[in-house]
This record gives structure tokens, sequence and C-alpha cells, in this order.
């Protein structure tokens, strides 16, 4: 198993792509510290390789110290993943002050605070991973998005910046920007269009792999980013979208 003896702390893993990434870290062995607003559901909270830690992350100091109350579970922190986020669809002038202050809190702030909480616990084993959750939206833009690119934008510059700045201390950054990922909240999505099932279809075309990304497409990659296999890699922002954005327009 890739991950035998390795702490991972993930935010936001109890739902979709988190999930996803949690369940592939225990299968190769991981214990895993889910630090979220809610609780989990019962599969995940009663496992034994899993700590559930509810956290408000848009509260600095919260975060300070469920990130040490998951070092106190397991011993250690060898990975964290900052995987927690959210989005709503507003055009520019609709955009209110609080709910961009809301996402830049969740999106881009508290993955830096999540990294500065946790970074004594990496230094103390010698080194780790931190996987971040970017998009493919921190390079291209989906209509009435502005101020999700924004923060996911910001993320990969994050990843890129302390790569460079934790290098010395063993720790390596990288961030994973998953394009379109199946959950409840996409099929949610899907279903408000007036044709779901057409909608769907336009979808999986506009992927060369023929098919939408799943949690676990996520969850694999972060066991590689987090496994002693990738030690050489850091400061890379990793498209996972199925070829989606090599997919150049097409009259036809």
């Amino acid at each position: 198993m890739q991950l035998e003896g390795k702490v991972a702390l993930v935010t936001g893993g109890g739902r979709g792509i988190g999930r996803g990434i949690v369940e592939r870290f225990v299968e190769e062995g991981a214990r895993v510290a889910v630090l979220q607003r809610s609780g989990l559901d019962v599969d995940l909270a009663q496992h034994p390789q899993v700590a559930a830690i509810e956290v408000d992350l848009g509260d600095p100091e919260k975060i300070s110290r469920g990130v040490d109350e998951a070092a106190e579970a397991f011993g250690r922190i060898d990975v964290v993943v900052n995987n927690a986020g959210m989005m709503f669809e507003r055009s520019l002038s609709e955009i209110q002050v609080s709910e961009w202050q809301f996402m830049a809190a969740v999106n881009l702030q508290a993955p830096l605070f999540v990294v500065q909480a946790a970074l004594p616990h990496l230094q103390k084993v010698g080194g780790g991973s931190i996987i971040n959750i970017g998009s493919i939206e921190g390079s291209g833009a989906n209509p009435n998005h502005a101020a999700y690119c924004a923060t996911k934008a910001g993320i990969h510059g994050m990843t890129r910046a302390l790569a460079v700045d934790l290098g010395a201390d063993g720790i390596r950054c990288n961030a994973i920007a998953p394009g379109w990922i199946d959950s409840d909240l996409s099929e949610e999505y899907l279903n408000t269009n007036a044709d779901p099932t057409a909608a769907r279809e336009t979808l999986v075309r506009l992927h060369p792999i023929g098919r939408k990304g799943r949690p676990d497409d996520v969850g694999n990659l972060a066991v590689f980013l987090a496994s002693d296999q990738s030690t050489f890699l850091t400061g890379q922002i990793i498209a996972l979208d199925g070829g989606r954005t090599a997919l150049l327009p097409s009259p036809r």
C-alpha cells in the first residue's frame, strides 16, 4: 500500500471530490483526519482509520485548533489536502461583497491558514506533501464565474509560492486542477437544464476521453502526490480534465 504509515489531513472530505480522496487514502493504508464544518456520515465517522474534526474553515483561529487536534488524533501529519471549497454563479453586476468575502475565505484564505497551522507538524516529521485542489477555471473561465475563477487562480499561485518557500523543509506542494467531476451538486446543476439528458451528452462530448470525471479519479492522483513515488514533483498545477482543455472548439 502506497500510504502505509502516513497521516493525512483533508478539508471537506465528507462528500464529492474530498470523499473520493479520503476513500482512496484509506484504501492505501493512510489514516485520515477530515476537517469540515459538518459531521461525517456513519460509514466514515465510524471508520477506524478516520477522525472527524468539526471546524469552521472561515475562522483562522479555529483552523489552527482543528489542525492541532488532527495531529493529536493520529500522532503526526504527513499530508495536507486543501479540498474544501464553494462556488456560486453571479454576473459581475450581481456579486455582493458578503458573497465575495465568504468565497474568498473558504476557497483562498482557509488553505493558507491550514498550511500555516500544519507547518510545524510537517517539519517535525521531516517534510511531507501539500495538495491543493484548484480547478481548470484557475486558468480558464465559464460564464458568471469571476469570483470563483479568481479564487482558484489564487490557489494555483499560492501552490507555486509554497513549493518555493517550503522546499528546503522537504515539503512539496502541488495542485490538482479538476475539470468536470460527477457529484451530487453537479448532478443537481445538470438537472436544472431544460433538457438534462441533452446537457449530459453535450458535456461528455467536451471530453476526448469520452466520459466525465469521478471523485476516485481525483483520489488516484492525490494518492500519487501524497506518496513517496512523487518526491521530485513540486510546484506543479496538474489539470485532471479528461482532455477537456486540450480540445479546440470545432464547428461540427
